[in-house]
């Protein structure tokens, strides 16, 4: 019930292809931004451990969605482990960096900025900005870089609550039939048949508790 009175709060049901383009336009403004080769942010799966490609722009826009490999890989994955944001000039002479991951990607950088995608307490992912043109990246600009990662991390969270919300929606047994139920009282415009299924639900949550 916890996962589906959340995504009904925040009001996500369906809504997963709008934060989509919202995480989309986040790292097309943030590669325009840094003028950057590419900007990337990578979603926490976690049931399997593995970071997913979820919006990509520029290099590798093409074939990166859904790519993923395992959560502690890498650079991403030390930003995701540590929750601190990273600059790195020269990635080859990091130790961090995971030549065997980047090289599956089909782009491996010079040099970048990761920061974490923070929701509370809950790591959800990783921004990462590649090889800009011109000056290397530079702490101070991880402030800036800061703020992209405010928005695409709210996506990432909604983006979460659409899915759990459609996975409930499309499954079976009693968390589907609850949300189906949930889904008609949305749609209903008779306020008593509202009421009255709110009042059940409650009564449901009250039950279960």
């Amino acid at each position: 019930m916890s996962e589906l009175n959340a995504a009904v709060a925040a009001g996500v049901l369906g809504a997963e292809e709008s934060y989509r383009a919202l995480l989309s336009a986040t790292v097309e403004v943030a590669r325009a931004i840094f003028h950057a080769k590419a900007s990337s942010i990578l979603l926490l799966d976690e049931g399997t451990d593995e970071l997913v490609f979820e919006a990509v722009a520029g290099a590798g826009a093409g074939e990166l969605i859904g790519v993923r490999f395992p959560s502690s890989t890498g650079v991403a994955g030390w930003v995701l482990v540590t929750r601190q944001p990273l600059v790195i000039d020269d990635v080859a002479a990091d130790t961090r960096h995971s030549r065997e991951a980047a090289e599956s990607t089909g782009y491996v950088p010079n040099g970048l900025m990761a920061v974490p995608l923070l929701v509370e307490e809950r790591a959800l992912g990783v921004l990462e900005v590649l090889d800009r043109s011109g000056p290397a990246f530079t702490l101070a600009e991880m402030d800036l870089l800061g703020l992209f990662a405010n928005q695409a991390a709210v996506g990432l969270d909604l983006l979460q609550r659409a899915r759990k919300a459609r996975a409930a929606l499309d499954g079976q047994g009693d968390l589907a039939a609850i949300a189906r139920i949930v889904t008609k009282l949305d749609d209903t415009d008779n306020e008593e048949k509202r009421a009255a299924g709110l009042e059940l639900l409650r009564a449901l949550e009250q039950l279960l508790a």
